[in-house]
C-alpha cells in the first residue's frame, strides 16, 4: 500500500506541475508576443521628430500627448504620494484596530472598482457639477483616486515590516511617537515607500477609461492651466488611433505605445533600484 500511494503522488506531483509550467508558458507567451509587438513595430513606427511635433489629425507627433501624460502624472502625483504615506503612517502607527481595518476594507473597495466607473463619477462631479470641463486637473484627481490605495497599502506595510526593537530604541531615548517616525522609522523602509509611489505612478500612466471622461483630449501642447483646457495623453493616441484604417494613424498608435513602454521600463528599473537599496538597509 505504502509503495502503491507513493506512486500516486509522484504522478499528482507531476501532472500538478505539467499543469503549472503549461500555464506558465501560456503567460510567457502572451506577454513576449505583447512586448514584441510593440517594440517590433514600435521601433519602426518611430521617428525622433514625434518628440517635437505634436498631432495632427491621424499623423503629427507626440510632444503634446508626452507633455500632457507628465502633467497629470505631476498633478495625481502631488495629491496622491502625500495622502497615501501619511494614510499608511496612521494606519500601521496610530490608528486603533477596528479603524485600521476599515480603512484597510475601503482602500481594498476603492482599489477593485473599475477605472471607468471612477471616470464617470469625475465626469459627473468634477467636469458638470464643479464646471471644470475636460481638464488636466479632473484628470489628475481621477488618477489620484486609483493611485491612491496603492501607496497607502505599501506604506503600510513597509513600515510593518520595521522592527519593534527600533521604535523602543526610539522611545527609550525619550522621543514621542512622531519623532520615531519622522527621525527613525522611515529611514530602513524609503525606498520600498518611493517604490509603491512609483508603481502606482506606472499604473496612472497606463490608464485610458478615467481619462476619457475626465481630460477630453488635445493636439496642442499643455497651456498651464488646470481647468477649462482639454489635455492631451499618450494612451488616448494608443486606444484611438490603432482602429483607424490609415497606415499614419497605427504608426502614431505603435510610437505612443513605445515611448509608454519604454517610460514604464525606466520607472521599473528604478523601482528595483531602490528595493535592493531598502533591502540592504533592512539587513
Amino acid at each position: 500500500m505504502i509503495s502503491t500511494y507513493s506512486k500516486r503522488r509522484k504522478w499528482s506531483s507531476k501532472i500538478g506541475w505539467s499543469f503549472a509550467w503549461l500555464a506558465t508558458a501560456f503567460v510567457l507567451f502572451g506577454l513576449l508576443d505583447i512586448l514584441g509587438t510593440i517594440l517590433y513595430k514600435g521601433v519602426i513606427s518611430f521617428r525622433p521628430d514625434m518628440l517635437t511635433t505634436v498631432t495632427h489629425g491621424i499623423a503629427g507627433g507626440l510632444q503634446n500627448a508626452i507633455l500632457g501624460t507628465f502633467e497629470l502624472i505631476i498633478i495625481s502625483t502631488i495629491i496622491a504620494a502625500p495622502l497615501g504615506i501619511l494614510g499608511g503612517i496612521y494606519v500601521s502607527e496610530f490608528a486603533r484596530r477596528k479603524t485600521a481595518n476599515v480603512i484597510r476594507f475601503l482602500t481594498e473597495v476603492l482599489s477593485g472598482v473599475p477605472s471607468i466607473v471612477i471616470g464617470y463619477f469625475g465626469y459627473l462631479l468634477m467636469v458638470l457639477r464643479w464646471g471644470w470641463g475636460f481638464s488636466a486637473l479632473a484628470g489628475g484627481i481621477a488618477l489620484t483616486i486609483i493611485m491612491l490605495p496603492y501607496i497607502l497599502r505599501t506604506t503600510e506595510s513597509s513600515l510593518q515590516q520595521v522592527p519593534l526593537a527600533l521604535r523602543e530604541g526610539a522611545w527609550a531615548l525619550g522621543m514621542t511617537k512622531f519623532q520615531a517616525i519622522s527621525r527613525v522609522v522611515w529611514k530602513p523602509v524609503g525606498g520600498s515607500i518611493a517604490t509603491g509611489v512609483l508603481l502606482a505612478v506606472a499604473i496612472g500612466m497606463g490608464e485610458t477609461a478615467p481619462l476619457l471622461y475626465t481630460a477630453g483630449w488635445s493636439s496642442f501642447n499643455p497651456s498651464g492651466q488646470l481647468t477649462g483646457h482639454q489635455v492631451g495623453y499618450l494612451t488616448y493616441v494608443v486606444w484611438t488611433y490603432i482602429d483607424q484604417p490609415y497606415p499614419q494613424a497605427r504608426e502614431l498608435a505603435y510610437s505612443a505605445a513605445f515611448v509608454l513602454l519604454v517610460i514604464i521600463l525606466l520607472i521599473h528599473l528604478v523601482v528595483r533600484t531602490l528595493v535592493n537599496r531598502s533591502s540592504g538597509a533592512m539587513k
